[in-house]
C-alpha cells in the first residue's frame, strides 16, 4: 500500500500539492501502482466519481493531448487535494524508483511562498552536482518554459524526463546572477537509507524515503548498532512512500502491537508491527516540515507508544491514502481513498505531528543531548 506523497508526480518527486509554502519534492521517491478502486475525497465527492469522470474525459474521441487535459481537469474538479493524473511513462518511472533507481538530474526542490522553485538538496555525483548547482539556487525555466508559479511537482517532472542520456536545459538564478545549464539525465540510485556514527557514539539512521527494502535496512541497522549506544532516526525531509516499509521500520523498535489505523471505502483497518524489535535502546526521532505521509505515520506510532522522543519542528501533515485507477490510454489517476490515524487515534492530515521538543538548526545536537538523558552513554 502506498500513502503516496513521495513521488507521485514530483514526488521524488512526491504527490505534493504544489501550493505555496514549505512543500518539498524529492526527485527520488515513488508510488507503487495498485488496481484498487477508491472512494471518499475531502469535499464529500467520491474518488470513484472522479476516476469515472477522468475515464469518460479520455474516452470522448479527443486527441491524446486534449484527453489528458480533460482528465486532469476532471480530477481537479473532484476537490481531491492530492489527486493527479500521470502518464504511463511517468508511472513506470515511479515503479522503477521503488526498485532502487530513477531517471533524473539529482535534485530536490520546494515552492516558496512567492511562487519560486528553490533547490533544497543536490545529490552528490549527480548531473546537477557536476554542473555546480547548489542548495538555495532557484530554477527559473526548464527547456525555455518559465516555471515560477508552477506546481513544484510539474517542474520536477519536466526535469526527470523519460530516458537517461537525454538533455534538459535549465535556467537558474543565484542572488543577482542568472545563468543556464544543459544537464544530461542519468539513472540514479535511490539510496533511501544511510547509517553513520555520531561523536557521542550513537547510531544515526537517516531515511529519505520509504522505497522497497528501506524498512528492512532500518531493522538491520538497529540490530547491528553497538549494544550500549542510542539511535537517532532522522526522518527530516522524508516525503513518504510505501506504508509497508514504514511499518517494517517501526518493527525495529517495537515488539508487535498497533502502528496505525486507516480507512478505505469506509472500512477500518489496522497496521501492526512484527514482534521482536528492540524496545529498550534509547531512541530519538528527528522531524521537520518536510517529514510527510508514511514518515509521519512512523513518527506518530513511536511517539504514541512512548518508544521515542520526537525532536524537531512540526511535520508536514499528510495523512491521506492514495490508490490509482487506470485510464483508457494507460495513464493513471491517483486519488485519495482514506486517511490514517496514529495508535492513540490522532489524525495527521492537515495537522502534522508536534515534536516533544522543538529544535531547528541544532536539532541533531539536541537529539544527542536527549539520548544522554535517556540513558545512552556519551
Amino acid at each position: 500500500m502506498v500513502f503516496s506523497c513521495v513521488l507521485a508526480t514530483g514526488a521524488a518527486t512526491g504527490a505534493l500539492p504544489g501550493e505555496a509554502g514549505e512543500t518539498s519534492a524529492p526527485q527520488d521517491s515513488a508510488v507503487a501502482p495498485r488496481s484498487a478502486k477508491s472512494s471518499g475525497t475531502a469535499d464529500g465527492k467520491t474518488s470513484d466519481d472522479a476516476a469515472e469522470a477522468a475515464y469518460e474525459a479520455m474516452s470522448d474521441g479527443k486527441s491524446p493531448e486534449q484527453s489528458a487535459q480533460a482528465a486532469e481537469e476532471a480530477v481537479s474538479r473532484s476537490g481531491d487535494r492530492w489527486g493527479a493524473v500521470y502518464s504511463q511513462g511517468e508511472y513506470q518511472e515511479f515503479e522503477q524508483a521503488l526498485d532502487g533507481e530513477y531517471t533524473g538530474v539529482g535534485l530536490w526542490a520546494r515552492r516558496t511562498v512567492d511562487g519560486q522553485v528553490q533547490v533544497t538538496k543536490v545529490r552528490s555525483g549527480s548531473p546537477a552536482a557536476r554542473a555546480g548547482i547548489r542548495d538555495g539556487d532557484r530554477i527559473a525555466a526548464v527547456n525555455g518554459r518559465t516555471v515560477t508559479g508552477r506546481p513544484v511537482t510539474e517542474v520536477l517532472t519536466l526535469l526527470r524526463g523519460e530516458r537517461a542520456g537525454t538533455s534538459v536545459h535549465v535556467g537558474l538564478q543565484r542572488g543577482t546572477r542568472a545563468w543556464s545549464e544543459t544537464l544530461r539525465r542519468a539513472n540514479l540510485p535511490t539510496d533511501s537509507v544511510s547509517v553513520g556514527r555520531l561523536g557521542s557514539g550513537a547510531t544515526l539512521v537517516k531515511v529519505t524515503a520509504f522505497t522497497k527494502g528501506a524498512g528492512e535496512k532500518v531493522r538491520t541497522a538497529v540490530r547491528s548498532a553497538p549494544a550500549r549506544g542510542g539511535v537517532v532516526l532522522d526522518l527530516r525531509g522524508n516525503s513518504g512512500g510505501l506504508i509497508d516499509e514504514a511499518v517494517t521500520a517501526a518493527s525495529a523498535f517495537l515488539d508487535g502491537g498497533l502502528v496505525a489505523t486507516y480507512d478505505v471505502r469506509g472500512s477500518q483497518r489496522a497496521l501492526h508491527a512484527r514482534g521482536g524489535g528492540d524496545t529498550t535502546r534509547p531512541l530519538v526521532v528527528l522531524v521537520d516540515s518536510g517529514t510527510m505521509s508514511a514518515a509521519e505515520l512512523l513518527t506518530g506510532a513511536l511517539q504514541d507508544r512512548g518508544r521515542a522522543v520526537v525532536v524537531g519542528t512540526r511535520t508536514f501533515g499528510k495523512g491521506s491514502v492514495q490508490m490509482p485507477s487506470r485510464l483508457p490510454d494507460g495513464s493513471v489517476a491517483e486519488l485519495t481513498v482514506g486517511h490514517y490515524r496514529t495508535p492513540s487515534g490522532r489524525g495527521v492530515d492537515g495537522r502534522g505531528i508536534t515534536p516533544d521538543l522543538d529544535a531547528d538548526k541544532d536539532a541533531l545536537r539536541r537529539a544527542e543531548t536527549v539520548l544522554t538523558g535517556l540513558g545512552a552513554p556519551s
